[in-house]
C-alpha cells in the first residue's frame, strides 16, 4: 500500500517498466531491438525515485503535464473540453463525426 502520490505513482511507473521490459524481449524473437522506451509521468517525486530504472537503459521516465497526461483518458472523469483534447491527441477519432 503506497502512503504518498508519490509513492504509488513510482509503484506504477515500475509495473510500467516490468510490461516495457517485457515487451522487449518479446519483440527480440522478431528481429526488433528497442533502445529506451519513453514512460511519461506527471509527478516529480516519482520521476526522481525512478533513477535506477533509468541507468539500466531499459525505460526513459519523461515528464509530462498533468493536463498532457493522455492516460487520463482512461484513468479519471474529465471535462468535456479535456477528454475532447486528449482524444485528439491520441487519434480517437467521433463515430458520429466520421463519413
Amino acid at each position: 500500500m503506497a502512503l504518498s502520490t508519490a509513492e504509488a505513482e513510482y509503484i506504477a511507473a515500475g509495473h510500467g517498466c516490468a510490461q516495457i521490459i517485457w515487451l522487449k524481449h518479446q519483440l527480440l524473437d522478431y528481429g526488433v531491438r528497442l533502445s529506451k522506451v519513453p514512460l511519461y509521468c506527471d509527478n516529480t517525486s516519482a520521476i526522481n525515485l525512478t533513477k535506477r530504472y533509468v541507468q539500466k537503459g531499459n525505460c526513459e521516465i519523461k515528464f509530462v503535464k498533468t493536463e498532457n497526461q493522455l492516460a487520463d483518458l482512461f484513468t479519471k472523469p474529465l471535462a468535456r473540453d479535456r477528454f475532447n483534447k486528449l482524444r485528439t491527441e491520441l487519434g480517437i477519432l467521433d463515430i458520429k463525426n466520421v463519413v
